[in-house]
């Protein structure tokens, strides 16, 4: 008997990178693909696959509130794929039942599956469902009671520099790295847009691209093009596209 399972993800190549990875488990039967939140809860109630990759980040919603939203009885077993911070992975690590950390490697994959394939063979009663019930409580505590950062910390030599947040215009995606824009200097950061996203207050800084953040209140204006895409213009003239999957959630931000 095969493993029905399910990949949830908004980014195309990490989904295909995990599709790869599922067809190269004979045990494992991929039944379907979901790029949004939406399509995940659809998917997951229809399907009630045993397995789901479950991104945490996506544009339409989080991978928490996909789960909130599932109504079947038969509960899949959920492994998180997600960049968040190794402090909110402490969370993961009580009550979920695994996680796999972006960039994982391969190695980290085949892992996961032997423990999933581990736990279904065994009949090993576990408290999962109540884990993630658990998990989801805890994840709704903390939205009400976040602190996100005002300071950025950047080593530099010996030295521990702290970058201002509200010193930021906006924090551009390169290679391995973060370029920090401030009034003052560039800063580089060897650290993930999606963990920084996590840390700055959302009512203040958006991700409009899978490479840029930007300050809303640098934002001086916005160009709509013929073709339907829109330019951010910044306070320092500097232009940014917001690409199509971000462009829904930027312009509800704005206010359009």
């Amino acid at each position: 008997m095969k493993i029905s399972t399910l990949i949830v993800d908004d980014e195309a190549l990490a989904r295909q990178r995990l599709v790869n990875l599922v067809n190269d488990v004979p045990k494992l039967e991929l039944i379907g693909e979901c790029a949004t939140g939406k399509e995940a809860i659809t998917a997951i109630n229809d399907l009630e696959p045993d397995v789901v990759f479950l991104d945490i980040q996506m544009t339409d919603m989080n991978g928490f509130e996909v789960l909130e939203k599932i109504i079947v009885d038969k509960k899949p077993i959920v492994v998180f794929v997600t960049a968040y911070n190794e402090y909110a992975l402490k969370a993961f690590d009580f009550f979920a039942f695994d996680y796999l950390l972006k960039p994982y490697k391969d190695d980290r994959f085949f892992k996961s599956i032997d423990n999933i394939i581990n736990f279904i063979n065994n009949k090993t009663h576990s408290p999962f469902e109540d884990k993630i019930n658990d998990l989801l409580k805890y994840v709704k505590a903390g939205e009400t009671n976040t602190c996100y950062s005002e300071k950025i910390p950047v080593k530099l030599g010996n030295k521990v520099h702290f970058i201002n947040v509200c010193d930021v215009k906006y924090i551009l995606a390169s290679g391995y790295y973060a370029e920090i824009y401030t009034n003052e200097k560039k800063h580089l950061l060897r650290e993930s847009l999606s963990n920084l996203i996590e840390l700055l207050d959302p009512n203040k800084f958006i991700r409009i691209h899978r490479s840029t953040i930007v300050s809303l209140n640098e934002i001086s204006e916005l160009i709509n093009s013929n073709y339907g895409e829109i330019d951010v213009k910044m306070n320092d003239k500097t232009m940014f596209r917001v690409s199509k999957s971000y462009k829904k959630l930027f312009l509800t931000k704005m206010g359009l």
